[in-house]
């Protein structure tokens, strides 16, 4: 597929236009920004597979953006499908080698904070982390994904993917617990505004990260992903490998990005890996 340079000059949703890419090149690939080439495609499987079989040869700060996705992925191997130009779907590749590499587990949780701060700006909705890597808005007062962040390890980095609902219409929900941006009242769905707040956040987020050595505490990552974490202090479930399951009140993120459930008797167990259920009330209700 050939990187659309331009805008497209026709569309078939007026409320859907194409990114306009020569725009988003000049506000973000600046001297001395982190971001250093952009390329937009109408159509692919999915932008983290695309940049994670180019890694070798990727400069850091790689962006690759598109329109639609046909095969997107998000964590357990689960598909992420949306209607064209109906949402933010992209990838980014990073190279934090000075970094311990122990310390990456932090990516996909600082891009969760990044995403978050960058989206409650540029989108005016409140946003909420759901651990480890879901994006949350409030619409009719439930809490619901409107995206999800996936990190792989590719080369000398790691391909970070976002995907984002942005316009779906609530018939155009792939599942109840979904939302959009749009249904959870944003005040701007320009995707271009948007694309820019969340990338010119995770440069920020990113740096500070860097320039401590990856100390999410010495950071601010860790506070900053706590704060903004819904997870924290829910009764939840967690569907660990192996066919286990945990049942706590999630009471911490840890110094590794783990989240630490107590599970009675004064236990504290962190999770590492897992599908995490929020659970409400004593019925034990899905949320």
């Amino acid at each position: 597929m050939t990187p659309s340079d331009a805008p497209q000059s026709r569309w078939s949703d007026l409320d859907r236009p194409p990114l306009n890419v020569p725009a988003l090149r000049r506000g973000l690939l600046r001297p001395g920004s982190l971001w250093t080439a952009l390329d937009v495609v109408e159509s692919t499987g999915s932008t983290n597979t695309d940049l994670a079989t180019r890694a070798a040869g990727l400069a850091e700060g790689t962006i690759l953006v598109a329109e639609e996705q046909t095969a997107g992925r998000g964590r357990l191997e689960r598909t992420w499908t949306a209607p064209a130009r109906s949402g933010l779907f992209f990838s980014v590749y990073l190279t934090p080698g000075d970094v311990p590499a122990e310390r990456w587990g932090w990516l996909p949780l600082l891009t969760g904070v990044a995403a978050a701060t960058g989206l409650a700006r540029a989108a005016g909705v409140d946003m909420a982390l759901k651990w480890p890597n879901d994006l949350l808005v409030s619409v009719d007062g439930e809490e619901r994904k409107t995206g999800g962040i996936l990190a792989e390890r590719a080369g000398d980095g790691v391909v970070i993917g976002i995907g984002l609902n942005v316009s779906l219409r609530a018939d155009e929900l792939p599942a109840p617990t979904a939302a959009s941006l749009a249904l959870a009242g944003a005040v701007s769905t320009d995707r271009e505004t948007l694309l820019r707040g969340v990338l010119r956040s995770l440069e920020h987020w990113y740096g500070l990260w860097r320039d401590a050595d990856g100390d999410a505490a010495a950071s601010g990552v860790q506070e900053a992903y706590a704060a903004g974490c819904a997870t924290l202090g829910k009764a939840v479930r967690a569907q660990l490998p192996g066919d286990r399951a945990l049942t706590g009140e999630a009471v911490a993120v840890d110094g590794d990005g783990r989240l630490v459930l107590s599970t009675g008797g004064g236990r504290r167990e962190p999770v590492s890996a897992g599908d995490i259920v929020h659970l409400r009330g004593a019925a034990g209700g899905l949320t």
